[in-house]
């Protein structure tokens, strides 16, 4: 007797698709249509996207990545959180000159409605630049974040990362002292929540590394 012939599921058929929102920082703009299996699964979901398909403005803001995450999805709509922005690898390559220095500066800040980022800076000088004066830059760095990141909710600290206001205020502050061909906030993520929560983006994949250590 001939087998019957098994049904093969169809599994894009089943899933839904729902356009991703920015947040409120960015206007509630749609980022994304995006296929989900369903809502609750939706959760945590990264997106990456650069500032010029935020802003299609100038063609230079391709080289700024945004990577947000589904926080919910309600009526076929999946909002989001900021979770990271950081400069391209061929935009940082292309700052990188002989003869200049390159000086880097992280630090944990948190905005006034308690959300948590880590702030990898860089700056790029004319000329090297001895140890002294690199701790000097740091200093300056350290000093304009510590003053503004306080004072902003996490809607005022997006845009002021996003739309370079901090690079500026580092670069006026440091001007005085020091000549800088570029300063920037290298990268940017978003590692505790208002809630307290550690939302790391490599959660998971740290976990699945510690599996594999056990056995």
């Amino acid at each position: 007797m001939a087998r019957k012939a098994r049904k093969i599921k169809d599994k894009w058929k089943e899933k839904k698709w729902v356009n991703v929102i920015a947040p409120d920082s960015f206007n509630n703009v749609n980022i994304g249509y995006v296929p989900i299996t369903d809502d609750e699964n939706a959760k945590g979901r990264i997106l990456e996207v650069t500032l010029w398909d935020i802003l299609k403005g100038d063609p230079s803001q391709h080289q700024y990545k945004i990577i947000f995450q589904i926080d919910n999805v309600t009526d076929n709509k999946a909002k989001t959180i900021f979770k990271r922005y950081e400069y391209s690898k061929e935009f940082l390559r292309s700052l990188i000159r002989r003869g200049s220095s390159k000086v880097n500066f992280i630090i944990d800040a948190e905005t006034k409605d308690n959300y948590v980022f880590r702030i990898k800076m860089v700056a790029l000088t004319h000329r090297q630049l001895n140890t002294s004066r690199q701790r000097q830059l740091r200093l300056i760095a350290k000093d304009v974040i510590e003053k503004t990141v306080p004072t902003m909710d996490i809607d005022g600290f997006v845009q002021a990362t996003c739309y370079g206001k901090i690079n500026s205020d580092i670069m006026a502050a440091a001007k005085k002292v020091i000549k800088l061909r570029h300063v920037g906030l290298e990268k940017v993520k978003l590692i505790k929540t208002a809630s307290a929560q550690t939302v790391l983006l490599e959660v998971k994949s740290k976990k699945t590394n510690q599996t594999r250590l056990m056995f």
